[in-house]
């Protein structure tokens, strides 16, 4: 698998500020988290790339009933993560990734959000797809939001999120960050990902939200 993306000191302190900033509607899409989620037979939740907590928060606050397990390789993120849901004696934190959990835990769903493009398709996104796939349950949801498009899609979305930035930002973290997502992560097109998933073990994804570049995805375990 490809190097893990780390975030850690000023980056990992400004997380949230910067998905605010630069994912529109982010909080949005979390607070759907909980209504899509609803119906879950078995309440073991797994959330993949939990950084500071920021998906987990809604669900734990709305489903008091569900285990939550969180899992991120930084461990600045994680304490973070701590820190905000302390509160909470369901939800259980890792520092680690995917492969660290053991074969046999199984879980009810899965979230993966913000993680695949920074993963290479060179065997890295497929099999962390399959780690997932592995461990939930068959027909057990995997909720997935990510940077998805062909290079002439994402050229016209990022045209879109330069107009939806605020306007406290400035002129070169703006063409900083553009750049960053044009030429160095690793995002994929809809066609691909859709491959990705199924050869992963899972169905044919349902796209469900948009924000300019970020797509929200939904899928399930298939079998």
């Amino acid at each position: 698998m490809s190097a893990v993306e780390l975030f850690e000191k000023q980056r990992a302190a400004g997380y949230n500020r910067f998905v605010e900033t630069w994912i529109p509607n982010y909080r949005y899409f979390l607070n759907l988290l909980p209504k899509l989620l609803l119906p879950l037979k078995e309440q073991k939740l797994l959330v993949v790339g939990c950084g500071t907590g920021n998906e987990i928060e809604p669900l734990v606050s709305v489903h008091k009933n569900w285990d939550i397990t969180g899992i991120d390789p930084s461990p600045e993120m994680i304490d973070q993560a701590r820190q905000k849901l302390q509160p909470y004696s369901n939800v259980k934190l890792i520092e680690g990734v995917v492969q660290n959990l053991k074969d046999s835990e199984r879980y009810g769903a899965s979230t993966l959000l913000l993680v695949l493009h920074f993963l290479k398709d060179d065997g890295s996104k497929l099999e962390l797809l399959q780690q997932i796939a592995q461990r939930l349950t068959p027909g057990a949801p995997l909720i997935l939001l990510d940077i998805t498009g062909d290079s002439q899609q994402i050229e016209g979305n990022l045209n879109v999120l330069r107009a939806m930035i605020p306007e406290d930002v400035t002129t070169e973290e703006i063409e900083q960050r553009i750049n960053r997502i044009a030429n160095e992560l690793h995002h994929v097109s809809e066609p691909r990902l859709s491959e990705l998933l199924v050869q992963a073990g899972f169905t044919s994804p349902l796209r469900f939200f948009q924000s300019a570049i970020y797509m929200g995805w939904l899928t399930t375990k298939a079998g």
